[in-house]
């Protein structure tokens, strides 16, 4: 794998444990929480129909995984939206 500039000289200042974090500004915190804010808030409901082995497949998938399965469904779309699938 090749590295940019700034890539090197991040691996360099971890190796040489020079490396300094700052944190984050008021302004950059208000920005994050207003990201993570919108990130999770789920603003349409729909209907959608399965087959019952699809179904059955989520929920066992749901159940690995420890997640409800309208979030694995939610987030598979999300996936795919985003071409991620």
């Amino acid at each position: 794998m090749k590295y940019d500039k700034e890539e090197l000289s991040i691996i360099e200042a971890l190796e040489k444990n020079s490396l300094a974090l700052e944190s984050p500004s008021t302004d950059e915190l208000k920005a994050i929480k207003v990201a993570a804010e919108n990130t999770f808030r789920k603003d349409r409901r729909i209907t959608l129909w399965l087959y019952e082995h699809d179904f059955q497949g989520i929920q066992k998938k749901d159940m690995e995984m420890g997640i409800p399965y309208q979030t694995l469904i939610s987030g598979l779309i999300h996936q795919y939206v985003e071409g991620e699938l």
